[in-house]
């Protein structure tokens, strides 16, 4: 089956469907069919594939390099029980469902699982969607003699208990192959929302019966469910087979065997994918199980024969799935923005915005549009109540900037008691002459200029022509008030600081450098219309001492000077160092042609790096502007000066309670200097190019707390890695910035904003310093409740940002959100956003590793999904068995997302993860915004030779796993850092031909990053795929190119995330068995 045919048509999801009376349901591991070929790969983590990946490749491609000798290859094509042959892929489940009869050789027991049906949910209001996974197994209950209570295993990853799972799919995993390491990059995608509330249980068929259709998001509105009526009850249970006796288990022989007894501890049930209840015996055409799969819990025991078994990937929730489907339903229609607590379409849908009261979903995503009304009832939940704000978004070109309302001398008006400013919230009384604030209910008089008359609805005459009283967001110009030492700001300044120690001489980084800086200096940010940019530019070199240059426009050379006391720093010149581009032109050609001659000799090694930083704040603070200091650094800072570091690390203290050690800055210099910076407007931004450890952790603590960024390039080489760098240097210099910000969020009575997630710096607990913050920079804000909201009056959030634009202007950017208010747990549960809730468990859970075991902070990410996902079980999902595992429909990718979360290099690292590697990763992902994350944790699969080469449209994405590769074709995969392009084995002779301009598979190199420019249309059709994804992308993604069986491909199956990983993460079946544990014993 082709994955872009249309499929035959078939009842919506949720449809009822035909029940056949007679069969037992079946277990969580529900088999593939017996007829079903074999995949032509091994399982992700099969025979031969256990090695780790190369070292130093585990982020930016950049430092890929050839990985180790010792890698060894495995023959693809141990198959494991995929559903699929070669060149037969699919994404998700097909959409075919015919009910068929079992095979008459299918063993007692092992019976077909239930079809989709669908539920009515709780008889109060109207029931949220739901999904569920039916785990049945014959008589399989939590109490009663069939299946005793699992025993009490932790929420650990520990070691395993003396159960041994029967999730045989992935072979040699060992039976010690517990829940901990693991890594991979992965997006996150909510599911769908917006339709008729039903409730649909998703179950893994059985031998013999065809897959059921996966999770096709609820049909639109005014869509009916049609289909045939069902006579049967909703969750068909049946009683437990009467050839099996409790802890019985199948022994492994192929072909339909005998019931036998197991030599299984007595009491306990064999543990089928963490589901309790009979066994099931092996299916026909199946050979004999594999040994030892892993174990979730805490005893080790003897690993035992485990039958086959494996819950099918196509009966569980598809982010693919989730993601086309709201593309199809809400990626037509413009958002418009106009009616409160609305769920936004995702944020993998390309859609409009109207802009009608509410701040648009660019500038702010919560966890939920619709939150308790209690704070018991929240407790109760456990959903995090967060909004994901982007104050600076950049828009698409057809939508309209911020609306900039200038109100002369007096300034916004504003509530004198809680500050708060006008909104199209606040409520006029008294005929215009006063309102009442919406966020304090306080009663303030409208100033005379400000006055207007009310229509008949007691709204204003005059609302519609002002931006304040009628839009989400707008702009304010500030006046003196607003500013520093009450005078307007100057313009801010850019200085760029070079290191020309022998490292960045030697890999010719400075001459590169200098030489692109001559162009690009005439693209510095600018206002509005403004001819030229109003941005003042400044140049330091330094190694082990500091050099600042004289580029004064009078000059017909620059000047150098030097200053060798590091440790009392100051800035030598004031006039001509800080210059105007055009007016200084001729000088700063003349200096960046010289400095890659000056230091070509130099033999000095060693760095300083905190009094660079110091030297350029105090240059702005000289010249009393704000800026951004560029750092260009090299090495590990070893020299004597302030901030002198040493090289501390060590892989030993890798799940050890000292962990957390490797994430803290080594010294506590940078905190202090980063706080003088964030006084004085400076933002940092810093681009590493590191030959080894340089302390990732300690050097990102002045850009992270100055609201700047990190780059970083391992190993850089100018024919691999220039194209990468200097593209990211455009964007970085060119970016539209706001210095010397405050942000401050406002909340109605109710709920109050208590924790900051983001790359700022904050001295009191309400307001974000930020010296810079740019468009792609996310701060994210929980808020708790601190009294009884109001269903009527919902709740209100207003972000305000004060800031000084590239001109020098001092603006107030005003961003606000209406929210329901609930008092039924359905009504939160329907309106939550899985994307910003796995946005901000991970920015959690990334601070949490500062302070905390990474095991204990895994552990804690798992109690609260299971929490979570139980108490909607319990209080939303209508009465069914404890074997179901039931999903709300708006979360049913929370256990896929979150798995990614768990297998990340932060939290769970390979062996060839370095530690600047995790500390990189962890500072990047807590300014990420929630389509950043989307992508980064759950990558984008593109097969490229399936779509017609005259379509232009990007091809469908698949599911990131490696059974649906096809040896056939040839893949992309993007997570926003990444970009690989995997080519099977058996691909065509004249596509290889076509894109690489090599006859055949074998002749294509190894890590190739640059497809040769060919002319015809797939090689245009794949280079414009490239171009357009890395449009779509804050960073600039190098690319890979990764045959099959090659040593690179270790590199590339890191992403593949829904599969099980190297170092012992789990796949996402095995995870979804895990969390249906951990939900039972909550519920039990």
């Amino acid at each position: 089956m082709n994955v872009n045919q249309s499929a035959p048509p078939v009842p919506p999801f949720g449809q009822p469907q035909p029940v056949y009376p007679g069969y037992h349901q079946s277990s969580y591991g529900g088999q593939p069919g017996s007829t079903a070929p074999a995949t032509p790969f091994g399982a992700y983590n099969g025979p031969g594939y256990q090695q780790p990946p190369p070292s130093g490749v585990s982020r930016a491609p950049s430092s890929s390099g050839a990985p180790p000798a010792s890698i060894a290859q495995a023959p693809c094509g141990q198959g494991a029980y995929g559903q699929f042959g070669q060149g037969d892929v699919q994404n998700g489940p097909s959409s075919t469902v015919q009910m068929q009869r079992l095979p008459g050789s299918q063993p007692f027991g092992s019976t077909p699982l239930a079809p989709v049906v669908s539920q009515p949910t709780v008889s109060y209001g109207p029931p949220p969607t739901s999904s569920q996974v039916t785990a049945q197994l014959a008589g399989m209950q939590i109490s009663g003699a069939v299946a005793p209570a699992p025993p009490p295993s932790g929420l650990g990853y520990g070691p395993p208990t003396s159960l041994a799972s029967a999730s045989g799919s992935f072979p040699n995993s060992g039976l010690y192959g517990s829940y901990a390491q693991a890594q991979g990059h992965s997006g996150a995608q909510p599911p769908q929302r917006s339709a008729p509330p039903q409730a649909s249980s998703f179950t893994p068929p059985a031998s013999g019966v065809p897959r059921m259709p996966s999770m096709t998001g609820p049909p639109l509105p005014g869509q009916g469910f049609g289909g045939p009526p069902v006579s049967q009850p909703n969750h068909v249970s049946s009683p437990p087979p009467q050839a099996l006796h409790p802890g019985t288990q199948m022994s492994g022989l192929p072909g339909p065997p005998p019931p036998m007894h197991s030599s299984q501890q007595p009491g306990y049930q064999l543990q089928q994918n963490g589901s309790f209840g009979p066994a099931r015996g092996p299916q026909p055409n199946y050979g004999s199980p594999y040994q030892a799969a892993p174990t979730f819990g805490s005893q080790p025991g003897p690993p035992q024969p485990l039958p086959p078994k494996r819950l099918d990937p196509d009966a569980i929730p598809s982010p693919i799935q989730v993601i086309e489907d709201d593309r199809n339903n809400r990626g037509s229609e413009p958002f418009v923005t106009g009616v409160r607590g609305q769920v936004p379409p995702l944020v993998t849908t390309n859609f409009l915005v109207k802009d009608q009261g509410n701040a648009s979903p660019r500038y702010i995503r919560c966890t939920s549009y619709n939150i308790p009304c209690t704070s018991d009832m929240a407790k109760q939940a456990q959903v995090p109540l967060a909004a994901v704000i982007k104050p600076l978004a950049r828009l698409p070109p057809e939508e309209a900037l911020p609306y900039v309302v200038d109100h002369g001398e007096s300034g916004p008006l504003r509530c004198n008691r809680c500050k708060a400013y006008m909104c199209p919230f606040m409520q006029f009384i008294e005929g215009g002459r006063r309102f009442q604030c919406c966020f304090c209910s306080c009663i303030n008089d409208v100033p005379p200029q400000y006055f207007q008359h009310l229509d008949h609805t007691g709204k204003r005459v005059d609302a519609y022509d002002r931006p304040e009283l009628s839009l989400g967001s707008y702009e304010f110009l500030a006046t003196v008030d607003y500013c520093k030492n009450n005078k307007f700001p100057s313009p801010p300044a850019f200085i760029f600081m070079i290191d020309v120690s022998y490292n960045a001489i030697r890999s010719g980084l400075v001459r590169l450098l200098c030489e692109e800086l001559k162009s690009l200096l005439d693209f510095l940010p600018r206002e509005g219309g403004a001819e030229e940019s109003a941005i003042r530019v400044g140049f330091v070199t330094y190694n082990k001492v500091l050099h600042f240059y004289n580029v004064k426009s009078s000059l017909a050379q620059p000047q150098m000077m030097v200053v060798s006391d590091v440790a009392d720093m100051f800035v030598p010149l004031l006039d001509g160092f800080l210059v105007n581009v055009r007016e200084s032109r001729a000088v700063i050609t003349s200096l960046l042609d010289q400095i890659p001659e000056m230091f070509a000799d130099t033999r000095e090694t060693e760095t300083v790096f905190a009094p660079v930083i110091q030297a350029g704040m105090e240059a702005l603070k000289a010249a009393e502007c704000a800026g951004k200091l560029f750092l260009f650094h090299t090495s590990l800072p070893i020299a004597e000066a302030p901030g002198k570091l040493k090289n501390r690390d060590d892989r030993k203290l890798i799940n050890t309670d000292k962990e957390k050690t490797l994430f803290q800055p080594q010294t506590g210099a940078y905190q202090s200097l980063a706080k003088d910076c964030v006084a004085q407007g400076c933002c940092v931004d810093l681009f590493l190019f590191p030959n080894q450890y340089v302390d990732v952790a300690t050097l990102s603590v002045v850009p992270q707390l100055t609201g700047g960024s990190v780059y970083k390039y391992t190993c850089f080489q100018v024919e691999n890695d220039q194209e990468r760098f200097l593209s990211d240097l455009r964007r970085d210099v060119q970016k539209v910035v706001g210095f010397d910000a405050v942000m401050r969020v406002r909340t109605s009575t109710g709920i109050r904003a208590i924790d900051f997630f983001g790359a700022f710096y904050m001295s009191n607990t309400t307001d974000v310093e930020l010296a810079g913050l740019d468009g792609d920079k996310t701060v994210t804000v929980e808020f708790k409740h601190d009294d009884r909201l109001n269903e009527e009056s919902g709740a209100l959030l207003q972000c305000a940002l004060l800031y000084t634009s590239c001109a020098g202007q001092r603006r107030l950017r005003i961003h606000n959100l209406a929210l329901n208010c609930c008092t039924q747990l359905a009504d939160l549960y329907r309106n939550c956003e899985t994307d910003t809730l796995i946005n901000y468990m991970a920015k959690f859970a990334y601070r949490g590793v500062l302070n905390s075991p990474v095991k204990s902070v895994r552990d804690t990410l798992i109690t609260q999904c299971a929490q979570i996902l139980a108490c909607y079980r319990k209080n939303c999902a209508s009465p069914s068995s404890a074997g179901q595992l039931i999903l709300p429909e708006c979360m049913k990718l929370l256990p896929v997302y979150l798995n990614c979360v768990l297998k990340s290099d932060v939290l769970q690292p390979g062996a060839e993860v370095t530690t600047d590697d995790r500390a990189y990763v962890r500072q990047l992902v807590t300014s990420m915004d929630v389509a950043e994350t989307n992508v980064f944790f759950y990558p984008r699969l593109l097969p490229l030779t399936k779509s017609p080469i005259e379509s232009t449209t990007e091809p469908p994405a698949v599911r990131a796993s490696e059974e649906r590769l096809s040896n056939g074709d040839i893949y992309l995969l993007e997570n926003g850092l990444n970009l690989f392009l995997w080519v099977g084995a058996s691909v065509q002779q004249g596509v290889v031909q076509s894109l690489f301009n090599v006859s055949s598979f074998s002749q294509i190199p190894s890590g190739l990053s640059i497809l040769p420019v060919l002319d015809n249309p797939l090689s245009k059709k794949v280079r414009g795929l490239i171009d357009s994804l890395r449009a779509q992308r804050s960073r600039y993604m190098k690319l890979i190119v990764v045959k099959q069986e090659d040593k690179l491909e270790m590199l590339f199956k890191h992403f593949l995330v829904e599969d099980k990983s190297l170092n012992g993460g789990a796949s996402y079946v095995d995870f979804l068995c895990h969390m249906h544990k951990e939900i039972r014993q909550l519920l039990s």
